[in-house]
């Protein structure tokens, strides 16, 4: 029987001359759901980031899907690398990566660990993307095109 914290919440009775009301907590269909991210793939990809401090899109912005993703219960595990650091020179309000007018200078070894990683990993599929990075003259393309050729020389 799986239970939630939702399920003991109710909406506060109101105090006073009228009546009170008291509403009760609907439950989400299961087809809504999503499951708690876990698995031997999942671990796998999340402790090799870890490990090489790397950061990701999926956590940065917090996507309710990373399990999905970083699991290959669907037959292809995903990883997605964001490269030019974890902190965007712009402040999207449907995103939650963090922002900064003048964040830290891409990491020089990015392009190198970020390889590294990938080809460590025994995944499917890799999404290599990125933040914008406005205060950086080509927008940080000169390090994005170092990462790509980087990351195809070690794992064609």
């Amino acid at each position: 029987d799986e239970t939630s914290w939702t399920d003991s919440v109710s909406v506060a009775e109101r105090v006073g001359t009228k009546r009170a009301v008291k509403k009760q907590h609907t439950r989400h269909p299961d087809w809504l759901k999503v499951q708690r991210p876990g698995g031997d793939d999942y671990m796998r990809i999340r402790n090799g980031l870890r490990a090489s401090k790397l950061a990701t899109v999926c956590e940065e912005a917090r996507c309710p899907n990373i399990g999905e993703c970083w699991s290959s219960k669907k037959g292809a595990a995903t990883a997605t690398i964001m490269v030019l650091g974890d902190t965007c020179t712009r402040g999207c309000r449907f995103c939650n990566v963090k922002t900064s007018r003048a964040p830290a200078l891409p990491a020089d070894d990015e392009p190198e660990k970020t390889a590294e990683a990938i080809a460590s990993w025994e995944v499917d599929y890799v999404v290599i993307t990125s933040v914008d990075r406005d205060d950086i003259p080509d927008g940080g393309a000169s390090h994005y095109a170092r990462v790509v050729r980087r990351v195809k020389e070690l794992k064609p």
